[in-house]
């Protein structure tokens, strides 16, 4: 048994405003900055109809309506997964935010790498093969075929099974 308080019909369990046909509730910039709102809010775009507005200053309020009709219960729920993705993408735009010096760092890195001159380009490449002189062909395989073997070719013969003493 939990100790859990009943939940009425016009509040979610996270304190939400659950009407009829919608969910509200207001976000404060301080903890979820507008980026990590609108990406929460992005990923929900497809199960329901979002309208954001400013209440105050500091504070989101959301507003979220299902396409289908849904049923308190099922908007509990959207509520608590809009929380949870509010706090990802909290979580996401941090880390993000600090690693970013070292992404910029391998991004330049690669960049730098990728235009360096230190290696031959293809142009380079192809001057340097038209540049060299062909050597001696010890094997001949720059001799044509028909120089080296004759202009007609021989006709090989098939070759014979060897006779059978059966008795």
């Amino acid at each position: 048994m939990t100790d859990a308080a009943p939940v009425t019909p016009s509040e979610s369990r996270l304190g939400f405003a659950i009407a009829p046909d919608h969910i509200a509730f207001d976000v404060d910039e301080s903890v979820y900055p507008l980026e990590t709102v609108y990406g929460a809010c992005y990923l929900f775009v497809d199960r329901c109809f979002l309208f954001l507005s400013r209440s105050q200053p500091g504070v989101i309020n959301v507003r979220v309506t299902p396409r289908t009709s849904a049923t308190p219960a099922e908007l509990d729920t959207l509520a608590g997964e809009i929380a949870n993705e509010l706090l990802s993408q909290a979580l996401r735009a941090r880390l993000a935010q600090s690693t970013m010096r070292i992404r910029e760092y391998y991004s330049a890195a690669a960049l730098r790498a990728a235009t360096s001159t230190a290696s031959p380009s293809i142009d380079e490449l192809l001057a340097e093969l038209e540049s060299e002189e062909l050597g001696d062909d010890p094997l001949e395989i720059m001799v044509p075929w028909e120089e080296k073997h004759g202009s007609q070719a021989q006709e090989v013969e098939p070759k014979k099974e060897p006779e059978r003493n059966d008795g």
